[in-house]
């Protein structure tokens, strides 16, 4: 069973190998903006009838099928096998603050305008998660491998409390010209630079790293699975 991440975040793909999982790295092609405006009843933040955990869920699951669908074909991906099954995850995060989510802010003005509205509160931030079982794509032995089949896919999300500190307007100046907060949601990490600007977490630690490791273990449970198999040193 090899484990398929469907995300580019460093923070995830290092999260998923401190615990003993090395995955690999297949990133969605999936148009984010194109997913949320499908969503019934509105966005969140501007007033509709969507929850945030709706946004979050939406877009892990989009990420999730898109890069499952990617890899049905055999020999689609050359790291995996066409004799192993596959658990794909997409995931995404938003940071929710006065009402208002917030994804990644691309820019050093959005960044820098969101950490300052940031420090001295607290704000939720939502991780959507979406595994997909895919089979093996092999068939009966000398003959053509068929395609893989996405036996199943669940999607749940999960939320976390996160403190800001009291930052100052020149250590938010320094923090952005680093260029770490422009590529990450809500404009701060936990697990690099932003970690010292943040005084507590209320929950999940890894979900606010963007990755909720004892969700995800609930879910590949759900699906059949026995987590210890996804590690990559066999177990004795």
């Amino acid at each position: 069973m090899r484990l398929i991440l469907a995300s580019a975040s460093p923070a995830r793909r290092a999260t998923l190998v401190a615990a003993g999982i090395t995955p690999i790295v297949k990133v969605s092609t999936v148009n984010e903006e194109s997913v949320l405006a499908k969503l019934p009843g509105g966005r969140a933040f501007s007033g509709g009838h969507t929850t945030p955990g709706d946004e979050v869920g939406a877009l892990a699951a989009a990420k999730c099928a898109n890069v499952s669908e990617a890899l049905r074909a055999p020999g689609s991906e050359a790291a995996l096998p066409d004799s192993e099954a596959a658990l794909v995850i997409g995931c995404d995060s938003m940071l929710e603050i006065n009402g208002q989510m917030q994804g990644k802010p691309h820019t050093p003005d959005v960044a820098r305008e969101r950490i300052r509205a940031m420090r001295r509160m607290t704000a939720t931030l939502w991780t959507g998660h979406s595994v997909a079982l895919l089979s093996p794509a092999s068939s009966a032995p000398g003959t053509k491998p068929s395609a893989r089949t996405i036996k199943a896919q669940l999607t749940r999300c999960a939320s976390t409390q996160v403190h800001f500190g009291d930052i100052s307007d020149q250590e938010i100046d320094a923090y952005v010209a680093t260029g770490e907060p422009l590529q990450v949601a809500g404009s701060f990490t936990v697990d690099g630079l932003g970690g010292p600007f943040i005084e507590g977490v209320t929950g999940d630690y890894h979900l606010v790293v963007g990755i909720s490791l004892p969700l995800l273990r609930s879910m590949a449970t759900e699906l059949g699975l026995f987590w210890p198999d996804l590690w990559d040193t066999p177990r004795p």
